[in-house]
């Protein structure tokens, strides 16, 4: 039993650790540099080694795959709240300003369902499934286009939707708003989560979309699981980098991305991260393609 918790202990340690891996990275930079000058040509070597595989997993996060689709346009716009406190205005004049087709909001209270009721988001996106809730366990789905069968997944500490939205020229698509556990407040929640999302997205067919506060970047193995099947994240689509997006309530951040928008059966022309007040999330807005 010590020997488990041991090593449960040791892969949590891990996984936190791995939030800041490309910055770890940048020490491989720095080694070489340091065994070059000093003349270490063995270590040098070494270095040069573990800088290049550095280049070979962070390079392509920078680079375009290139990819087409000759569908619509769908431009999602993900948000976390931070417990409904966020700018709700600026939110909503962003959806205005760049015809934001469906947004996805986590940390959504009825308080803060009511702030985008008197912003005007009804009259911009005017179909919703809302499933708000204390603290961190609201989540929502606004839409420009008609909702169906929308659900709430079990399995979750906090709300995780999912819905159908009909698009007038492309259908059904498919569209989820994720959130889960945070790995430091509960590390096998979180763990679970993961993969019951995975477990989600591989039972799905056809188009979708997702906007997530998935607590995880694209260094975490459960991140990257999600992305082994039809799903691609748009910022990998567009070589948009690491793009940070928390914590923005600090003097120092943000240093990891954690927000994510996901598609299937498309791709991304668009990803940007903005600052909203009153969050400690960047929100990422991406303007998406989908396939003809």
């Amino acid at each position: 039993m010590a020997l488990y918790f041991g090593l449960g202990r040791q892969r949590e340690f891990a996984v936190l650790l791995a939030s800041g891996a490309s910055y770890l990275m940048l020490g491989a930079l720095v080694g070489l540099l340091l065994f070059l000058l000093a003349r270490g040509w063995r270590s040098a070597v070494v270095a040069g080694v573990v800088v290049a595989g550095v280049l070979w997993t962070q390079v392509p996060i920078f680079v375009s795959d290139g990819r087409a689709a000759g569908g619509p346009v769908v431009t999602v716009l993900q948000s976390n709240l931070l417990f409904g406190g966020a700018d709700v205005d600026r939110i909503v004049r962003t959806v205005r300003d760049e015809q934001v087709d469906l947004l996805t909001v986590e940390e959504l209270t009825a308080e803060a369902v009511t702030k985008f009721e008197t912003a005007g988001l009804a009259a911009l996106l005017p179909y919703r499934y809302v499933e708000p809730g204390g603290y961190g366990q609201g989540t929502g789905i606004y839409s420009r286009y008609p909702l169906r069968d929308t659900r709430k997944y079990d399995g979750f500490v906090m709300g995780n939707l999912g819905a159908v939205m009909e698009h007038p020229q492309r259908g059904p698509v498919a569209v989820f708003a994720f959130h889960p556990m945070p790995p430091p407040l509960d590390f096998a929640a979180w763990t679970a989560e993961m993969r019951r999302i995975r477990e989600i997205l591989d039972a799905t067919t056809g188009p979708a979309l997702v906007g997530a506060d998935f607590n995880a970047t694209r260094d975490h193995t459960a991140f990257r699981d999600l992305l082994r099947g039809e799903f691609a994240s748009a910022a990998e689509l567009v070589g948009a980098g690491p793009l940070p997006t928390y914590p923005t309530d600090k003097r120092w951040g943000p240093v990891i991305g954690i927000d994510h928008i996901l598609i299937a059966g498309g791709t991304a022309e668009k990803v940007e991260a903005m600052t909203i007040a009153g969050s400690d999330h960047r929100a990422v807005l991406a303007r998406t393609r989908l396939d003809g």
